[in-house]
């Protein structure tokens, strides 16, 4: 899925102007005395000869893991959404498939993703949580993930560490969109899931 990034309210316009683009060529061969820059280049091209041709970016997986980039505290160990399967994405909205969060866990969101034929530079992942359809404040969340090139394995990108609330009032139940977007405001990827905040895990 491919769309400018306009369902998340837009994504903030900061002023900031992403460099231009330049093929993996052209990337190799800028600055080519710069050794540091030699470097920055050589891993972030890594892998790019075998790359493929498919969409410049294409989403497979979201998942939430524990803020130490490993296990959640569950059970349950962590929790996915496998995004390649297009007659599962309507079902991630259905309240029998949110996710459960104990009340005061801590986490981060783990996109995995493959990157086709060029750079990609600024992704972020962008959050708008709504409970019972209504903005919640603070419920806009922007993680910048940073740039990565081609390559034929999948990526992964880890969003910032976040804290589910604690308390009675913030029980029950919440939808999200997410969007996956470049400094291009380019959207790759957009889906829906839902969460509900419970006393424990289950």
């Amino acid at each position: 899925m491919s769309a400018e990034a306009d369902a998340v309210d837009e994504v903030e316009d900061t002023g900031y102007k992403g460099p231009a683009k330049k093929s993996v060529d052209e990337m190799k061969n800028l600055d080519a005395d710069d050794e540091a820059l030699n470097r920055w280049k050589a891993t972030l091209l890594q892998g790019a000869e075998s790359a493929g041709d498919g969409p410049h970016v294409k989403v497979e997986s979201m998942v939430v893991v524990g803020v130490d980039k490993g296990k959640l505290e569950g059970p349950p160990a962590e929790l996915s959404l496998d995004l390649t399967d297009a007659s599962q994405l309507e079902s991630y909205k259905d309240k029998s498939k949110a996710f459960v969060f104990k009340e005061g866990a801590e986490y981060r969101i783990k996109v995995d993703f493959i990157v086709n034929r060029e750079v990609v530079s600024g992704l972020k992942l962008v959050n708008q949580i709504k409970r019972k359809g209504i903005k919640i404040p603070g419920g806009k969340t922007t993680d910048m993930l940073g740039s990565y090139g081609p390559k034929k394995e999948a990526q992964s990108a880890f969003g910032q560490a976040n804290d589910v609330p604690k308390g009675m009032m913030y029980r029950g139940h919440y939808t999200v969109h997410s969007e996956f977007v470049d400094d291009d405001k380019t959207c790759h990827f957009a889906w829906d899931w839902c969460f509900d905040i419970k006393k424990d895990w289950s």
